[in-house]
């Protein structure tokens, strides 16, 4: 009998694009880090992908010591891969969104493939009422915002990473991304085989029809063969269905409250824990496995956890 493919939840349970006043379910200091993490773990998360924020004001951050208290408890009560950004924010320069990926050499640092406009505006629409000033301008802003990923932040970051050991999430949020992800690997600067990270729904990225995740998943084969493994986020209300299309297809899933704070329509999610729990489901029903973190670590060729530095 064959064996069932085993997929990866990954689990980003904070991020930088919601801002506190969104919802209460959002974590901002660093023991509801931890705790959503570790929730998310417990329901079936191989890797917990992680921000930090300001805990006075739940602003984004990439402040090393924001990082080191959920990173030592989250690894204390876990074996979950833990996966550090090097996005951080769109509003942070590069160097600054480095430091804890650098400092800590994390198993897994996700990777931005590319500049690309990124507009987070659209929410002021459905959010009028805000506890920090920070949210309005970090929302309005986005309206004249360049996410910068040049070719030399790029190799910057996968030189500095892969000396540390440390692997790559590459998030491809266009067609565009996939290219520059082929072009690093000609250069022999990305080990083999590639975690492609495809994000849909983001204003100034690639739409989130099933049509756009079809030619996503037919520029990747085109591109890498089947020499590469495949995740799929989902921004917003996209982020369950568009999930489950990619696991019928073949890929991993990302679920959590960076992503959407929704459960259903008009329903908002009360964790990150109740979001793995519904792809989950999902997984189960399509007669999938969920991957472990040791399993997870097995698929993307990981150093281990006793291989980092927190």
């Amino acid at each position: 009998m064959a064996s069932k493919k085993k997929v990866i939840i990954t689990c980003a349970v904070t991020g930088a694009i919601h801002t506190p006043s969104m919802s209460k379910y959002l974590p901002v200091t660093a023991d509801e880090i931890a705790e959503a993490g570790i929730a998310a773990a417990k329901a079936g998360a191989a890797i917990l992908h992680l921000h930090a924020r300001d805990p006075k004001n739940g602003k984004p951050s990439q402040d090393p010591e924001l990082f080191r208290p959920f990173l030592a408890k989250i690894k204390a009560n876990t074996d979950a891969v833990i996966n550090i950004t090097t996005g951080g924010s769109p509003h942070m320069t590069v160097e600054e969104r480095m430091r804890p990926a650098m400092e800590f050499k994390p198993e897994v640092a996700s990777l931005n493939m590319g500049s690309m406009n990124f507009g987070l505006f659209p929410m002021l629409e459905r959010f009028k009422t805000f506890q920090h000033e920070w949210e309005r301008e970090h929302l309005e802003n986005s309206r004249d915002l360049i996410f910068k990923n040049t070719y030399k932040d790029i190799e910057t970051i996968l030189r500095k990473g892969t000396e540390n050991g440390t692997r790559f999430e590459f998030e491809c949020y266009d067609i565009s991304h996939l290219y520059n992800l082929a072009h690093f690997m000609d250069r022999g600067l990305v080990q083999s085989p590639p975690f492609i990270q495809s994000v849909f729904g983001i204003l100034g990225g690639i739409g989130p029809d099933p049509e756009d995740l079809m030619h996503m998943r037919r520029t990747a084969d085109r591109l890498f063969g089947d020499n590469y493994q495949w995740s799929i986020l989902g921004a917003g209300r996209n982020q369950i269905p568009l999930a489950t299309m990619g696991a019928a297809m073949g890929s991993n899933v990302r679920v959590g409250l960076e992503d959407s704070l929704w459960i259903g329509p008009g329903q908002m999610a009360s964790s990150n824990a109740e979001q793995v729990s519904r792809i989950r489901i999902v997984l189960e029903a399509l007669n999938l496995d969920v991957a472990t973190p040791d399993e997870a670590r097995a698929i993307l060729h990981l150093k281990g956890a006793g291989q980092v530095n927190f």
